[in-house]
């Protein structure tokens, strides 16, 4: 390793921690950089209240920033879903790191099966977008909002509170529970959030070509493209991260098309609108190609009502 250490900033729960430890494995394999993390403790990490009650936007990641912005961390990991879509003020996206599995996972009760759970066994999420797409599916089941980690949320099964509970597939990969895992929802099932299964990489504006330019090392083209244009769907939609909004875009390598799928659904399930678009890109660095696709595709879908869907759900989880 060479120089002084890096400070990488992370939000300090096991998965936050893991996924931020991998990055700088991967930096320090990439070009010696010594990289050390700094354990910062954000809003969301403390409030009781549900991220639905908070509008969940920026919640995990404005303290980070707030020590980017200071310069007390070079740094930070953030989990991509996290993010919001409006750019902070003097903070770039410096990389964004080969996607992980985007799916979600049921981890049920006696090993069952999404389609092999009883009728009104209680699903535990802290998702407005997966109880709207599960009660798409599954109306008979019964959705409870729940808030704490990954092992705070399989204990509640493991307790018997719960039968279910739907988490990211990736993130249980990353604090070691897959053993939990007893089906996973393929996207024609459920469309996961923009930006699921990928971390981002912030750091100053002003430091990104210079000192900090070995954060371009762990960027990933193909997946930077993908997000993208997922992103954009949400930001032309005017939602966040706690909106019952899906978007889900493939990067195919041998054709070099971007095929980009979202949904909006009601949290009852009852009304959706969906859409699919594919568009050819130039390379994998075509941002603006794949940003173009995520407008397209949400226009249309606002042309059909997905703001409407939008608005009453935020409606709806403002309603005392």
């Amino acid at each position: 390793m060479t120089g002084t250490p890096a400070k990488l900033g992370t939000r300090r729960s096991t998965m936050a921690t893991s996924q931020s430890r991998m990055v700088a494995d991967a930096i320090t394999e990439r070009t010696g950089q010594a990289i050390e993390l700094e354990l910062i403790t954000s809003f969301g990490d403390v409030t009781k209240a549900h991220l639905t009650q908070l509008g969940g936007t920026g919640v995990f990641v404005n303290a980070l920033r707030d020590e980017l912005v200071a310069g007390t961390i070079d740094f930070a990991v953030h989990s991509l879903k996290d993010l919001p879509t409006a750019p902070a003020d003097g903070l770039v996206l410096a990389a964004v790191p080969e996607r992980d599995d985007p799916r979600d996972a049921l981890c049920a009760r006696d090993g069952l099966a999404f389609a092999d759970l009883p009728a009104g066994a209680r699903v535990g999420t802290g998702s407005p977008r997966r109880v709207a797409q599960l009660a798409a599916l599954r109306p008979d089941l019964t959705y409870l909002p729940i808030r704490g980690n990954a092992e705070t949320r399989l204990g509640k099964v493991a307790s018997g509170e719960l039968d279910a509970v739907v988490l990211a597939y990736a993130g249980l990969g990353r604090v070691g529970r897959m053993d939990d895992v007893t089906d996973v929802f393929e996207p024609e099932q459920m469309l996961p959030a923009p930006g699921q299964g990928a971390l981002a990489v912030e750091c100053s504006a002003e430091r990104r070509d210079g000192d900090l330019a070995y954060l371009a090392t762990v960027d990933h083209p193909a997946t930077r493209v993908a997000v993208a244009a997922e992103r954009t769907v949400l930001s032309e939609l005017e939602a966040g991260c706690a909106a019952p909004v899906g978007a889900y875009a493939e990067y195919d390598a041998g054709t070099g098309s971007l095929r980009l799928r979202a949904a909006v659904v009601s949290t009852d399930g009852t009304a959706s609108v969906r859409g699919e678009r594919t568009a050819d890109l130039a390379s994998t660095g075509d941002l603006a190609a794949a940003t173009a696709l995520g407008r397209d595709l949400a226009r249309s879908m606002i042309g059909e009502g997905a703001d409407r869907i939008v608005a009453e759900a935020f409606a709806e989880r403002d309603t005392p």
